[in-house]
């Protein structure tokens, strides 16, 4: 489902970092560890197409992510990859509803109410779907963010330090949210985090140094 192959990055100022190959299964779920100024970030974005490597190949379902052109990619990227970033991002003038079906139309979905309202009865906030994410406490904020990342059933989920703001009780929860959702949706999980109290939840890791 998702291989890496000679990545390279390089930033302004010349720092280039070099990283692993990977490859994971499909329905596979991964820690992606490694102290600060290490590039998990990067790699996260390098993956989920936000950016281009100078060197190397992401293939997600057998696509080569950097071949794609820019609309090409974001469609592909709106269909296949999910992410759940740090800052949620919403647009704070629509409801939670109208968030996730903006989601679903600008990967190129029609608007599927049933799909959003399943979805948010899964992660026992469905009550809130007529409500504006501006409203909603840190803790729903972060549900409505995975919904988003599963609306579009895409094959490969993201998360960027998704635990890192949260005590130990709402760490093991919200893990617990993304691994029960990944495998219900058959999706290959990589959560890219230096928080350690993860290790225990993973028996697959890829460390950056």
């Amino acid at each position: 489902m998702l291989r890496t192959q000679q990545l390279e990055y390089t930033y302004s100022g010349n720092k280039t970092i070099r990283f692993p190959d990977i490859h994971c299964e499909k329905g596979s779920q991964w820690l992606l560890l490694g102290q600060s100024g290490t590039g998990k970030t990067t790699l996260l974005h390098l993956i989920g197409g936000i950016r281009k490597p100078q060197k190397g190949k992401v293939f997600v379902a057998d696509q080569v992510l950097n071949n794609l052109s820019s609309t090409a990619l974001d469609q592909f990227r709106g269909k296949n990859i999910g992410i759940v970033f740090q800052q949620s991002h919403f647009v704070q003038s629509l409801t939670v509803g109208e968030n996730l079906q903006l989601a679903q139309t600008l990967a190129g979905h029609s608007a599927d109410l049933d799909r959003i309202k399943d979805l948010l009865n899964r992660l026992n906030i469905v009550d809130k779907i007529n409500d504006r994410t501006n409203r909603l406490s840190q803790g729903e904020q972060q549900r409505v963010a995975i919904a988003r990342a599963l609306v579009n059933s895409p094959g490969l989920i993201l998360a960027d330090e998704p635990t890192s703001a949260l005590d130990d009780e709402n760490c093991r929860e919200v893990i617990a949210l993304l691994e029960t959702q990944a495998k219900e949706e058959g999706a290959t999980l990589v959560i890219v985090t230096h928080d350690s109290r993860l290790k225990e939840f993973f028996d697959h890791k890829i460390i950056l140094e």
